[in-house]
């Protein structure tokens, strides 16, 4: 097989970006990438591109690749270790596949024993939709459904707000709301599948990435004057544009003790008519089907359809 390994460097990233969005394309995941994306994605926090990453190369065309990222913080005693990558459909059948698997997985054993000694591991793999040969090949591997997902869109030209119980002061996300948004958001996903807390690094590296939108991005400060302003953001919304014209809603949150007010529907619809008065066509997003918060409610409610439903397999070591 006239394939050459090498770890991805940002020279590379015109190259992962083109596999990227052909297999966004032939997969339908919607996971459309820019160089410029990529790049910040090798320059993440505890990432170490020659040991995470590994692309495969047919002359100047990357065919397949792989990518490992494994949290900073340990989750119900285990370390977690997501596993990413894709094969070229072109060049699907010849093992390049498995080949990646074998070389994320003992690499996410090491880096894991290096970070939570003695801890078990779980590996986790995003399929994409049931049914797809990442998920045969996870399945094959011992894998299994662990989580589904749904991707969920708003069609901006023809969306209109509707009504909301709370009537929240909206404020666009300032460096000043930084801190308080991260600890609000560590509070509002803590009983969320698999989540695990952002460090203050990890946290700055996606307020400072090339595709976020601080202008259509919304916090709810509580006026309460006994707060430490570093605890006073009650609810966010949080914005990315990774292809032209879409808005793509990272995160909506609320701490538990302004839940039930209303704050994250009323934030979301301002973020959302921002967009549209700028222009934005569409605005997607990802939930987790099971959602403990009751998301996908909330989201339909706003005005968003489900367009498709993905998985993520996992295995436990």
């Amino acid at each position: 097989m006239s394939v050459v390994w090498k770890p991805i460097e940002a020279a590379h990233a015109p190259a992962w970006a083109e596999l990227s969005n052909l297999l966004a394309r032939a997969d339908d995941t919607d996971e459309f990438y820019n160089p410029e994306d990529l790049v910040e994605e090798l320059e993440e926090p505890g990432v170490d591109p020659v040991a995470d990453t590994l692309g495969a190369w047919d002359g100047d065309t990357m065919v397949a690749y792989g990518q490992l990222r494994v949290t900073e913080a340990i989750l119900d005693r285990e370390a977690n270790a997501s596993l990413s990558g894709g094969v070229h459909p072109a060049w699907r059948g010849r093992g390049l596949g498995r080949a990646v698997m074998d070389w994320l997985e003992p690499r996410a054993d090491v880096l894991a024993a290096q970070r939570f000694p003695g801890a078990p591991v779980v590996w986790y793999v995003w399929c994409g939709k049931p049914g797809s040969s990442a998920g045969r090949l996870a399945a094959a591997r011992g894998y299994r459904p662990g989580r589904y997902f749904r991707d969920m869109r708003l069609a901006l030209t023809t969306w209109e707000p509707v009504d909301s119980a709370a009537d929240p002061v909206c404020a666009h996300l300032a460096p000043a709301h930084h801190e308080a948004t991260r600890r609000a958001h560590n509070e509002a996903f803590a009983d969320h599948w698999r989540s695990s807390e952002r460090d203050p690094a990890r946290w700055a590296d996606q307020l400072s990435s090339r595709s976020f939108r601080a202008d259509l991005s919304r916090v709810a400060v509580n006026p309460d004057p006994g707060l430490d302003p570093d605890d006073a953001v009650d609810a966010y919304v949080l914005c990315h544009e990774f292809v032209s014209g879409e808005l793509y809603v990272t995160l909506v949150g609320t701490r538990r003790r302004a839940r039930g007010q209303g704050l994250a529907s009323a934030l979301l619809q301002d973020s959302l008519a921002a967009a549209k008065a700028q222009g934005y066509r569409l605005a997607d997003l990802g939930v987790d089907s099971e959602s403990p918060t009751g998301a996908v409610g909330l989201y339909e409610r706003v005005g968003f359809m489900p367009i498709r439903t993905t998985v993520v397999y996992e295995r436990r070591r």
